[in-house]
């Protein structure tokens, strides 16, 4: 099998050395926990392999993704000005041509599909940042909007990495379904414990894939990015959200179950 490396040679271990060619992979988790690194890292690699390259920014603007990636000694402007990256800024919303004025999934569609054609044929590297976006008002049409992303983009080759925000307060996701559609689940999580915020990753899901089941933590280093530990013997209150949080989120939920609409 075709596997497509994350730019991250400790996270390709864990899933036998890259993500199958045409998957849809989820990278979920709460705000601040690497999502976004992990994305550059993808598209990273893909330039070095040859890749056409597509990364769609929702919440951050072009300036600030280049800015990221920067950091961790990637140069995208000059893959964009070799014809190896298009960048779609979703945020601003401006007149240029690889900016979307309306956040709405088809519109997204065919733009990413007109810088496909503008990179020409061959294999395909798209990042989603995040599809979170989509759904703010509308939660429930998260398997909807995932399911067309991944039906269309699946047709061009496309290797999809999309993330989706999960609250810092309850661990869990804004809507439902990108999980179930996704071939693939990079699950990333956070906790605090004596004043110091540590990050952690997990495979979830990964098919086709004979993956890790371990969680492990992730640092974050300049001048290097992503990097990922060996998997640690944890206590469940590493990763447990505290007692007090859970009794809240459980009464809230059955006075939700009791309410008649």
């Amino acid at each position: 099998m075709e596997r497509l490396s994350t730019g991250v040679p400790t996270l390709d271990a864990l899933i036998e050395g890259g993500i199958p060619r045409g998957f849809f992979v989820a990278v979920v988790g709460e705000p601040g926990t690497g999502k976004t690194i992990l994305c550059i890292h993808f598209i990273a690699r893909g330039i070095l392999d040859g890749d056409k390259n597509i990364y769609v920014t929702t919440e951050e603007s072009r300036k600030s993704v280049i800015n990221q990636a920067k950091q961790f000694n990637i140069d995208f402007e000059k893959a964009i000005n070799e014809g190896k990256l298009i960048i779609i800024d979703a945020l601003m919303g401006g007149d240029e041509e690889w900016s979307l004025k309306n956040l709405t999934p088809d519109e997204l569609i065919e733009l990413v599909l007109k810088a496909k054609k503008k990179l020409g044929y061959g294999r395909a590297r798209v990042v989603i940042d995040s599809l979170s976006a989509f759904w703010l008002d509308r939660p429930a049409m998260a398997r909807r909007y995932a399911y067309h992303f991944k039906r269309i983009f699946s047709k061009w080759d496309f290797t999809i990495m999309a993330t989706s925000q999960y609250a810092i307060t309850t661990s869990e996701a804004f809507g439902f379904g990108v999980e179930h559609v996704a071939d693939g689940i990079i699950r990333f999580r956070r906790s605090i414990r004596g004043g110091v915020l540590r990050r952690f990753i997990i495979i979830e899901k990964m098919r086709q894939t004979n993956h890790s089941l371990s969680m492990h933590e992730v640092k974050i280093i300049p001048n290097m990015g992503l990097i990922v530990a060996k998997p640690l013997k944890m206590r469940i209150e590493d990763v447990k959200l505290p007692k007090e949080v859970v009794d809240k989120i459980v009464k809230a939920k059955k006075k939700a179950e009791t309410e008649v609409p």
